[in-house]
């Protein structure tokens, strides 16, 4: 087992908590951590840039003149593509699909790669319990000012779902975004500096993954 230092509401160290290997002590792997990265980023993309084609275009569907004896070009239609206000050929359109796959053993493994990166940097604090007199942004606050945690560094807070008051106590904090711990991605690890989480979410974690070290260990004999 793993042990790093656990702290108290105030940011002070209180003695230390175990890690589960199977998730804080995983080799690094990048190619990993890119691939589910990307696929989640590609994932939570939607197509906003649309262009309309000559049949969404707006315009009669006759024939402006008849096709010979005018002197002019042949024209089927006012919304054919080289005329004014006529339709986009290869123009952006909101049914392009961005979405890519990466199935759970992928994302599973990129997690605990992710949780033991940020352990192995120095960047996980881990508190307690999230159990504050009140709920106030300020006392949030000082917390992560007691863990060292910088103003205006990106931070992760991960709760578990018995501290759901922890949103509503942090949501308002510049560059600190919130997530239930069960639901934690690569994606939300990677888009901020620190994590904080309690004894509950690591527990949970060890749960999750308490077989995980066994079957590598099997499948590497």
């Amino acid at each position: 087992m793993i042990k790093a230092p656990l702290y108290d509401t105030k940011g002070k160290k209180t003695g230390e908590i175990e890690l589960p290997e199977a998730v804080f002590d995983v080799p690094s792997n990048d190619t990993l951590l890119h691939q589910v990265y990307v696929a989640i980023s590609a994932n939570l993309r939607s197509p906003i840039a649309h262009t309309k084609d000559r049949a969404e275009r707006a315009g009669s569907g006759k024939k402006p003149w008849r096709q010979k004896g005018t002197g002019r070009a042949r024209i089927g239609q006012v919304r054919a593509p080289h005329w004014r206000k006529g339709g986009i050929v290869f123009g952006p359109t909101k049914d392009r699909n961005f979405s890519k796959e990466a199935n759970k053993k992928m994302r599973q493994k990129a997690l605990r790669i992710a949780l033991s990166e940020k352990l192995r940097g120095d960047k996980v604090r881990f508190v307690d319990t999230f159990a504050f007199d009140g709920r106030k942004t300020k006392s949030f606050s000082a917390l992560l000012s007691g863990l060292g945690i910088v103003s205006g560094k990106r931070t992760l807070v991960g709760f578990a779902r018995e501290e759901r008051d922890t949103e509503r106590m942090s949501r308002n904090l510049d560059r600190v975004e919130n997530v239930l711990s069960e639901n934690m991605s690569v994606y939300d690890l990677l888009q901020n500096e620190y994590l904080v989480i309690t004894k509950q979410s690591v527990a949970m974690f060890s749960e999750r993954f308490s077989g995980e070290e066994t079957k590598e260990t099997v499948a590497k004999h």
